[in-house]
């Protein structure tokens, strides 16, 4: 298994991690994931996973109310110090007015119930699940270089930011001295690539290393949605399609006919090749794999140990190019001063 460092950090990770979203089950939305509920089912995950050479297993609070944390917790017990663990903080979870956001207040006590659900005394990298417009920057960013500071957490990062979101986080974090986000997790696939536009330039110019969720898109890239065909009987589609950002029909066949045919001049399936074009983008430390079985976890780990060539590159990016808003359709007119990012 391949190792990046993880944006300006030393932190070396592995190109595909495993997300524990389907660890725990308890709700509509985490059970269309999956659930594995049972200890030895989710020790078997982990098993493979390491076998394999992946060793950040990422959560949060949030999936299926804290029990994703807990199952990992008990999964990892005996080889805490084999592994990296992600978790997350800022939405709502509890019903009073401050069991939300991103407030001193809020955090400390979601930082306190990950350990302790997690059965360990810190976390390697610890994200802002999505940006707080409410409580002040300095606050949150001081909140989190305590952590840091205390050796609760190792790492900080974001997820879901805006451009701006991120950079004013940065800076006010360098204006006091205190620790930056050193990753960004971020939705991003062939279907959803609007990533490119502002955030992986800012990342590039930053260093914030990217970690993507959802690379398959929403499981629509897995291969088994086709023209003229309803979905397949097994799919997180019919009970989360409502969160899925929208993609048409023609353009989604029209992108898993380019990786079809990229599939059979490698011999490889449509989502390793799906996750094969990611690990080649500018920015990417690591892509976040979920499963609903061990047979679906073999089959994603098999997209790592070989690469596109630059001609099937050039043909995805193709066929899932969309024309980006203002003011990107805008710049992207003039790459001699605003170059596609390298």
């Amino acid at each position: 298994m391949e190792n990046r460092l993880l944006g300006g950090s030393g932190l070396k990770v592995p190109v595909l991690s495993f997300g524990v979203g389907t660890f725990g089950g308890g709700s509509q939305f985490f059970d269309a994931w999956g659930a594995t509920d049972n200890l030895a089912e989710a020790r078997r995950i982990v098993d493979i996973c390491l076998d394999a050479g992946v060793n950040l297993f990422d959560t949060a609070d949030v999936y299926s109310n804290g029990r994703s944390e807990e199952v990992l917790g008990k999964a990892l017990e005996g080889r805490r110090d084999q592994v990296l663990i992600s978790t997350k903080a800022t939405f709502r979870l509890g019903h009073g007015p401050n069991d939300v956001g991103s407030s001193r207040y809020h955090l400390r006590r979601s930082i306190e119930g990950s350990l302790r659900r997690l059965g360990t005394d810190y976390v390697d990298i610890y994200h802002l699940h999505g940006f707080d417009a409410l409580t002040p920057i300095e606050e949150v960013q001081e909140s989190l270089n305590g952590f840091v500071r205390e050796g609760k957490v190792r790492y900080i990062a974001c997820s879901n930011f805006s451009g701006w979101h991120l950079m004013k986080s940065l800076a006010v974090a360098d204006r006091y001295g205190w620790t930056r986000f050193v990753a960004h997790q971020v939705h991003y696939s062939l279907i959803g690539r609007e990533y490119e536009w502002e955030l992986m330039p800012l990342a590039l110019d930053q260093k914030v290393g990217a970690l993507v969720w959802s690379p398959l898109g929403w499981g629509r890239l897995t291969g088994k949605l086709r023209r003229g065909q309803p979905l397949p009987a097994v799919s997180r589609l019919h009970k989360t399609a409502g969160a899925a950002p929208p993609v048409s029909d023609e353009r989604l066949y029209q992108i898993v006919d380019a990786l079809d045919a990229v599939a059979a001049e490698t011999g490889k399936t449509v989502p390793q090749v799906a996750l094969n074009w990611l690990l080649q983008r500018p920015t990417i430390s690591s892509l976040i794999l979920g499963a609903r079985n061990e047979g679906q976890l073999r089959q994603n780990l098999g997209a790592v140990g070989w690469s596109l060539s630059a001609e099937q590159i050039a043909a995805l990016d193709k066929a899932s190019d969309v024309t980006p808003v203002y003011p990107y359709w805008h710049q992207r007119q003039f790459p001699e001063r605003i170059p596609w990012p390298v």
